[in-house]
């Protein structure tokens, strides 16, 4: 999200690839029902639709998408933010992801299970329900 404006960007991957057969037939965001456009950009299709844009980047069994209102966001920075999209590395994965703290601990004590029987949970609500 751009701190200036409010814009932001979605990144998804979707198994599958995408082709000029399918490409108008997959969804655009919450455009359901709307045209959607394709045009080959380089390795890349640019795809429009309820005023979403997109790109959309097919690899080997996967399609990268990288998506934005078409009025917040320019098509040159979305197509820059698509070829930038990669999977991280471990130095990438270290610097974003929470380290772990080496503890074990106990599992947690839950009330809503019974000392005897199967263990299942207790939902016993009452008569009120």
């Amino acid at each position: 999200m751009s701190r200036k404006t409010g814009a932001q960007i979605q990144l998804s991957v979707d198994r599958g690839t995408m082709t000029a057969a399918n490409c108008p037939k997959q969804p655009l965001g919450e455009a359901s029902g709307e045209r959607i456009t394709c045009a080959r950009d380089g390795d890349t299709w640019y795809r429009t639709a309820g005023g979403r844009q997109e790109y959309a980047v097919p690899e080997k069994g996967h399609v990268v998408r990288v998506s934005a209102d078409a009025n917040a966001v320019g098509r040159a920075v979305l197509r820059r933010a698509a070829g930038a999209a990669h999977r991280p590395d471990d130095t990438e994965l270290a610097a974003v992801l929470p380290t772990p703290d080496g503890t074990a601990t106990a599992p947690v004590e839950r009330g809503d299970l019974p000392p005897v029987g199967d263990g299942a949970p207790n939902n016993d609500v009452g008569t009120s329900g």
